[in-house]
């Protein structure tokens, strides 16, 4: 294969600035990385580009720093000054280019597919934030225009909107694609009279490979007449599906592929969800040409979106300019991984859940915030670890472990403390005579106490015996000191209360609970784990307490036995 200039061009500076940046000759992956970047065209033949970019480095490898430096200059300064300016610090938002007197209107439009997960709600929280800071709107948009391959999920749409309000986010406006597709049909029309659309009955991997060679196909030059003959008989149901799509004319030479003669409508004739439009419809907007419109409609000015989505800006922009309009001011964010989860995807969690292998949406080994909600993390902790992340092109890699720290921050001092043992085993206590126990509620507020009522057995935890032996000497907490005597049953005589002992012998210390106890069941990310615990915990509903040596958690109900969400350690 052959480059053309712009392409060797590309090579060339970023292996320049390569070679400036370490003072050494470029290295291909990192230039490679560059260069796909800006220019996506080639990603599909990376295996073809990665010789021809190695003929470009060997070449700029033979010259020296100074020489590197120089030509750097020449062909393409901003990259030479990029490499000396010193970047913003990326944690927080940085501000936005706001012209005076101008209002933000910023806008979140999920699939409704599904909740929200900890990926979309990056983008309600910090779109928010931003028109907090510049008291501008704030717009919700359902992008439900395809009722088939992303069929929207009715009871997620209220899960959106309720959601929102719960993380502080509550829209100002909420619009819903599916109901303004003849506001789409109008604007299909009067590119179609423009000649800037056509009606294309080619199939797929027929019009692929006009695409791929740069070749209009035979239903590209179709007089606008002809076009709107055609276009009615889409809305009519006169075709089949994929018998017929929309096309917006583009430039059919464009070195990007993706870029050439985009469908703008297709036929589907899947019923819809929501009553409202079910069977109204069977000509469906593709997200590209729905966003643009409803941008436009809803005079949105400021849009943040994935750096991937690049691809989907520059169709747009042919809309834009067809019609003489200015585009949106856009920022663009780098992808999120959060090492807890991976790779997820709504759809396949939502095949999970059928498959019996979740509770629901709001298991908590899932990443949806009706999930973390029960489990009992604040949506002040999670709009904080949002914004932290800040707005910036670089991909980000990051832990729940920096949620947790945050939720921690908000819920210590609040959580009441309890005892609970799980994974239970009876001990037998020999020498001690039954005791009432008062417990502080919590180590550092007075918060008042928990009156514990405790005889000659206690439940422990069986791993805190598994490492034990006869003889050996333990704390209870905040109880008094034993003697392990038998394993099988596990028995151990009392010792005494004292404190100084645990110092000097540097007892282990274990929990425990009165055989009396209630039962209590705890459904955390990694299993469930059942128990007792103390039978306060049942005035604790819906609250976040701390089992003391176990983790933050939400008590959620307390019908049959209590059952708490575990939130974090």
């Amino acid at each position: 294969m052959t480059l053309n200039e712009e392409d060797k061009l590309t090579i060339r500076k970023y292996a320049l600035q390569n070679a400036v940046k370490y003072s050494q000759p470029p290295k291909t992956g990192a230039v490679m990385g560059k260069v796909m970047s800006e220019s996506p065209h080639l990603r599909q033949m990376a295996k073809e580009v990665k010789p021809l970019v190695e003929d470009v480095l060997n070449e700029v490898s033979e010259g020296t720093p100074d020489v590197w430096k120089e030509e750097l200059n020449k062909i393409a300064p901003e990259l030479l000054q990029e490499l000396y300016t010193k970047k913003e610090p990326t944690k927080g938002l940085k501000p936005l280019d706001v012209e005076e007197g101008e209002e933000v209107v910023m806008r979140f439009a999920p699939n409704p597919n599904g909740p929200p997960t900890l990926g979309s709600t990056r983008g309600i929280v910090v779109n928010s934030e931003y028109v907090k800071k510049y008291n501008g709107t704030f717009i919700i948009r359902f992008d439900d225009t395809d009722p088939q391959t992303k069929r929207p999920m009715m009871e997620a749409y209220d899960w959106y909107i309720e959601d929102c309000k719960w993380l502080g986010a509550e829209p100002d406006k909420v619009v819903y694609a599916s109901d303004r597709i003849p506001v789409y049909y109008e604007y299909a029309e009067k590119l179609i009279e423009m000649g800037n659309a056509y009606v294309c009955f080619c199939k797929g991997d027929e019009f692929k490979k006009y695409k791929d060679n740069k070749k209009a196909c035979p239903h590209r030059n179709q007089s606008p007449e002809d076009n709107l003959y055609y276009w009615n008989n889409m809305l009519n149901g006169e075709y089949g599906e994929k018998e017929a799509v929309l096309r917006i004319k583009t430039d059919i030479q464009h070195k990007d592929p993706a870029l050439r003669d985009f469908g703008a409508f297709r036929i589907i004739k899947t019923s819809h969800p929501r009553p409202e439009v079910d069977g109204k419809y069977v000509v469906w907007p593709l997200l590209d040409f729905e966003g643009a419109i409803e941008d436009l409609e809803c005079e949105v000015n400021h849009i943040i979106r994935g750096k991937d989505l690049r691809d989907s800006e520059r169709r747009q922009r042919y809309i834009y300019e067809y019609f003489g309009w200015k585009y949106p001011k856009t920022t663009h964010w780098g992808r999120v991984k959060i090492h807890e989860f991976g790779k997820f995807s709504t759809s396949s969690i939502a095949k999970s859940i059928e498959n019996g292998e979740y509770l629901g949406w709001d298991d908590p080994a899932l990443p949806t915030i009706r999930a973390l909600r029960r489990r009992g993390i604040q949506p002040e902790a999670i709009r904080k670890f949002m914004i932290d992340m800040g707005v910036g092109e670089t991909d980000i890699s990051i832990s729940l472990e920096s949620l947790y720290a945050e939720n921690r921050k908000l819920v210590d001092s609040n959580a009441n403390r309890y005892f609970f043992v799980w994974n239970p085993v009876e001990l037998e206590i020999t020498g001690v005579e039954p005791r009432n126990v008062k417990l502080s509620l919590h180590p550092k507020e007075k918060r008042g106490y928990r009156e514990l009522e405790i005889g000659s057995k206690l439940y422990v935890c069986q791993e805190d015996i598994d490492s034990i032996n006869v003889g050996d000497k333990l704390r209870l907490k905040d109880l008094y000191n034993i003697e392990v005597t038998s394993l099988n049953p596990l028995k151990a005589r009392y010792l005494d209360d004292s404190v100084e002992r645990i110092k000097k012998a540097n007892l282990p210390i274990i929990h425990w609970i009165p055989v009396n106890g209630v039962s209590v069941k705890v459904i955390a990310p990694d299993g469930q784990y059942e128990g007792f615990g103390e039978h306060g915990i049942a005035d604790e509903v819906d609250s976040v307490v701390q089992f003391e040596r176990f983790g933050f958690c939400r008590i959620d109900s307390v019908d049959d036995k209590i059952i708490a969400f575990f939130a974090h350690k």
